[in-house]
């Protein structure tokens, strides 16, 4: 994470003291601000004196719990007056929360690896660099890409830089539904994957621009840095319909790539 979490404050609600100890001290390591509450009341006396990005919230605490909070900082419209990530021992309280305005829900036990990636994805989100393209007419909207992986990993981890920029993402995970999804729904750029499952990315790009709803979409092949020959690469980033070819060894690269073809600002 860049040092701009320096500037973001996250509230803790949690009286797992041991849990919330472990929670700061990882958030801390991420360059954010980090308050911290026991219960409910407390939580309340906080937002007092601090505006938090983030708060995260435990439901199950004495004096008063989360959901007794949660309402407590809505405004007439039901709406939190700060985003709010929602922790819980019971995952059958998912339902429940994907009925309210909140951020994000997690299950305890979780790795806190995994709730570090979910914090900063919804940090980003909402307080990160927003992209913008123009269209016609002089007017301005955020740029729509389509990623075509078959590794879900990969497809998470690219998917989440380009959402932080405000790109609208859509993602197909082969070829066949790359395809599809492309034609149904034409964005502004495609990056699709050399080495898909079922289509190699090339003959992909090749069926897209041969049609004429798809075809004045910009293409970005790209496969992991060192993944294939240079002979083979060097052969396939020359056929038809490929904007661009990259080996990429971090995401911001592909990032880069396709903010400087889009004209994106």
């Amino acid at each position: 994470m860049s040092n701009n979490n320096s500037q973001k404050t996250i509230l803790v609600i949690d009286d797992e003291i041991d849990l919330q100890q472990l929670m700061k001290i990882a958030l801390k390591s991420k360059g954010y601000t980090v308050e911290t509450a026991n219960n409910g009341l407390e939580g309340l006396a906080k937002l007092n004196t601090i505006k938090p990005h983030l708060i995260i919230l435990d439901l199950n605490m004495p004096k008063m719990g989360g959901l007794e909070f949660y309402q407590r900082i809505c405004d007439n419209q039901n709406q939190p007056k700060f985003p709010v990530f929602v922790l819980s021992a019971r995952a059958n309280m998912t339902k429940l929360f994907k009925e309210f305005n909140i951020d994000g829900f997690m299950s305890k036990p979780f790795e806190v690896d995994e709730l570090l990636d979910e914090i900063d994805s919804i940090v980003n989100k909402k307080y990160g660099i927003i992209k913008k393209i123009k269209v016609a007419g002089g007017s301005e909207r955020p740029p729509r890409i389509c990623i075509a992986e078959s590794d879900p990993d990969i497809l998470k981890n690219i998917s989440a830089e380009f959402l932080r920029m405000g790109y609208i993402v859509s993602s197909a995970s082969n070829g066949t539904e790359a395809i599809e999804r492309i034609y149904v729904n034409p964005p502004d750029a495609a990056l699709i994957k050399l080495a898909l499952t079922d289509i190699a990315g090339d003959m992909v790009i090749l069926q897209l621009k041969r049609m004429i709803k798809t075809r004045h979409i910009k293409y970005i092949l790209y496969s992991e840095r060192q993944a294939e020959k240079t002979i083979i690469i060097d052969r396939i980033s020359k056929k038809e319909g490929i904007d661009c070819f990259i080996q990429y060894a971090d995401v911001q690269e592909l990032s880069t790539t396709i903010n400087e073809l889009l004209g994106v600002q």
